[in-house]
């Protein structure tokens, strides 16, 4: 039998707490007030999708490695599949405009279109469309 969860709760280490909500929520995202106090929050991304958004020091607590400069090195990317090319340029273009950087072009393969950006604590979101009906 496969294994499945839940939900999916992404960590993620942020330097300034108040401006990371600001920028997400220029976005677009909401947070659920039941997680949030002043050293943490958690950022709805979908129906069982969740961005714990950590101050650096509260990451801390829960790792024993460095915490990673994002600025030099890449850990992950999160990928978030939108309902269409509009919606890609859309969620992408709000986040340039609350303050985040850009990280790619955007790539179009025919059956897949994707961009990305760096939020403003340097982590990689990369927002992508994949026409189901196309293969590859």
């Amino acid at each position: 039998m496969a294994l499945k969860v839940n939900n999916i709760f992404v960590n993620l280490p942020v330097k300034d707490l108040e401006k990371s909500v600001a920028f997400f929520s220029q976005i677009g995202f909401e947070f659920d007030p039941k997680y949030t106090n002043e050293s943490a929050t958690c950022m709805i991304i979908g129906d069982h999708i969740f961005a714990m958004l950590l101050v650096e020091s509260s990451f801390q607590g829960f790792i024993t490695k460095e915490i990673a400069d994002t600025s030099r090195t890449a850990e992950v990317i999160l990928a978030l599949s939108a309902d269409s090319r509009e919606q890609v340029d859309e969620i992408v273009n709000r986040a340039l405009a609350a303050g985040g950087k850009p990280s790619n072009d955007p790539i179009d393969h025919g059956f897949m279109y994707g961009w990305s950006f760096q939020d403003i604590d340097g982590h990689l979101w990369e927002v992508f469309y994949m026409n189901q009906d196309e293969t590859v």
